[in-house]
């Protein structure tokens, strides 16, 4: 993410003692870049890989000592299992909006579409659905502040969930559009491709199952 944009990388490279991370600056001899990568989602935000042919880097680069790498990899993770949970979360509850308003207009056999209980009962489920990630979220993040041993666990069950969520909430919101949602006339789609990848980014949700399931029974 990022590449070909950005200033400086930081890159994990597999050392004799471990992983060792570095600062390369674009522009270092030998640093190049990929083709742009046409994604499905995130169109805004350039994706290509990194290739490296004969780069010299001094040691003043170096983050950490030798086989530090991993760990300092590992650091940024919580926080950013946090950072793309809040983003599905505002996305959703931009498609909450965005679909509330719809069905008040809509009209379907000559009542709008807010009328039908099926429907509030879908923007109801959406709602409390939302606001409970959201609560989970920044108690994993008061967590991670306060340094906890908790936080991991906690930021991975946050992630999954707000991401999980945050999907499936902007697909109902395309559901309740019909088959305006699936135009590009309409803000739905693009939200629902962006979304998608969040259960990805970060560490898969299966990974941050996996992470959770493995504290529980440590």
């Amino acid at each position: 993410s990022g590449g070909a944009v950005s200033d400086v990388y930081l890159v994990m490279c597999r050392a004799e003692d471990g992983v060792v991370c570095l600062m390369i600056e674009d522009g270092t001899p030998g640093f190049s870049f990929g083709k742009n990568e046409d994604k499905m989602g995130w169109k805004c935000q350039p994706t290509c890989s990194l290739t490296f042919e004969g780069v010299r880097v001094p040691v003043s680069n170096r983050l950490g000592g030798e086989g530090d790498g991993f760990k300092i990899a590992m650091m940024g993770l919580d926080g950013g299992r946090l950072s793309i949970g809040a983003c599905s979360l505002g996305g959703a509850r931009q498609c909450l909006e965005i679909a509330t308003d719809y069905v008040k207009e809509r009209e379907q056999f000559g009542k709008p579409l807010s009328h039908l209980q099926s429907v509030q009962f879908k923007l109801a489920d959406m709602a409390t659905e939302l606001h409970a990630s959201r609560l989970l979220l920044r108690h994993a993040a008061s967590l991670l502040d306060a340094k906890s041993p908790a936080a991991t666990m906690a930021c991975s069950m946050a992630k999954r969930k707000a991401t999980d969520v945050g999907f499936n909430v902007c697909n109902e919101a395309l559901q309740l559009h019909g088959g305006y949602g699936y135009l590009n006339d309409y803000p739905i789609e693009r939200f629902v491709r962006d979304l998608r990848v969040h259960q990805i980014l970060e560490g898969t949700n299966e990974i941050q199952r996996h992470i959770v399931a493995r504290t529980l029974l440590a």
